[in-house]
């Protein structure tokens, strides 16, 4: 169904400078993706880390009360700590949690969509006290001549949902915290619903419950109500770990199309593909039953976190759609299909 570009990966960690000459990239993926005056404007979520002066040492940035970054400096035989996931380390007795790197979002930009200029410097970084552990995984839905951005913001309180406005990717209006912990993987539709604004979001519920797909509605999209669950994952297969949003709806004739993201129990990340009615975005008209992009390449199966594809973003056309993602949380590619040919595979397959 979808044909990756020739050219893949599109951005690397080896095409960003570091924002600041004591630190390296180690990814550059999970990018916001819009068409915006006949360019097309990525927003890359850019994971740094200070460069190891002891290899010995795990290092974890994060935004002080002051406001500096301040490093945690970790051995990895240190019994209090767990250190096997590399994007984190977590202090067991108070089970506070510190990531490996930090993130920041970039613009980037491209009149053909395939060669991007990525700037220096980032367009959002972590500020406030909520996004002490950095801010990841922009989205980017226009509304009207706005452009309106939420990503995940990280510190020790949790994975919240933040939201920006801007109307030339130059500047950025912040409209704080639109979703608390743990909430994460929001995307705004690009049309109102029955007069109101609307989004799916994915709650974490920890103990209990599932990590599944919800559906909500705001008259300002920064109050949001009215939640309900839309997709859950199943007790088996490519979507039995969790599922989440991915690159925010796309209207066609025939339904909302979500591509969205889901994971096994072995933290295998793959795409589906979600077809929802107009009027009510809670009523399921179709849905893939097996991933319509898997990790099969090396980039997508061998990285910094291996086994991943992962949308947040995607541009439309004429009747090719772009999917924009990143794999193994390290690069950023890009993968096209039909835009009819998917939508008819789609309706092929039973509602659930």
């Amino acid at each position: 169904m979808f044909t990756r570009h020739p050219l893949n990966p599109l951005i690397t960690p080896a095409h960003l400078r570091p924002s600041r000459p004591d630190y390296e990239v180690i990814g550059a993926f999970n990018a916001g993706a819009a068409l915006v005056h006949g360019e097309t404007i990525l927003l890359v979520r850019v994971a740094e880390r200070p460069i190891k002066s002891d290899p010995q040492w795990i290092v974890c940035p994060y935004l002080d009360a002051s406001g500096e970054i301040t490093l945690l400096r970790v051995h990895p035989d240190d019994s209090d700590y767990d250190t096997r996931d590399p994007r984190f380390v977590r202090h067991l007795p108070s089970g506070n949690v510190f990531l490996t790197s930090m993130s920041h979002i970039r613009c980037a930009r491209s009149r053909d969509g395939v060669h991007f200029t990525i700037g220096d410097q980032p367009f959002l970084q972590a500020e406030t006290p909520y996004e002490a552990f950095g801010v990841e995984d922009a989205r980017i839905t226009p509304l009207g001549d706005e452009y309106y951005i939420n990503y995940s913001a990280v510190s020790s309180h949790g994975i919240a949902t933040g939201l920006a406005l801007t109307r030339d990717f130059q500047t950025a209006r912040r409209h704080g915290i639109i979703f608390p912990p743990s909430n994460r993987d929001v995307a705004i539709f690009p049309r109102q619903v029955n007069g109101l604004y609307a989004c799916y979001h994915r709650p974490m519920p920890g103990d209990f419950g599932a990590y599944s797909i919800w559906y909500a509605t705001s008259p300002d999209l920064v109050r949001w109500g009215d939640h309900q669950v839309v997709v859950q994952g199943s007790r088996m297969g490519w979507d039995s770990g969790r599922v989440g949003g991915g690159a925010p709806p796309v209207w066609t004739e025939h339904g909302w199309l979500s591509i969205y993201h889901a994971a096994d129990r072995t933290q295998r990340y793959c795409l589906g593909a979600l077809l929802t009615d107009h009027d009510d975005p809670t009523r399921v008209l179709a849905r893939s039953s097996t991933p319509i992009f898997a990790p099969e390449l090396p980039y997508e199966t061998d990285g910094f976190f291996p086994n991943v594809v992962f949308t947040c973003g995607a541009t439309v056309i004429g009747d090719t759609l772009r999917l924009y993602y990143g794999a193994s949380d390290e690069t950023i590619a890009l993968a096209e299909a039909s835009l009819s040919e998917l939508l008819e595979t789609l309706r092929r397959e039973p509602a659930p």
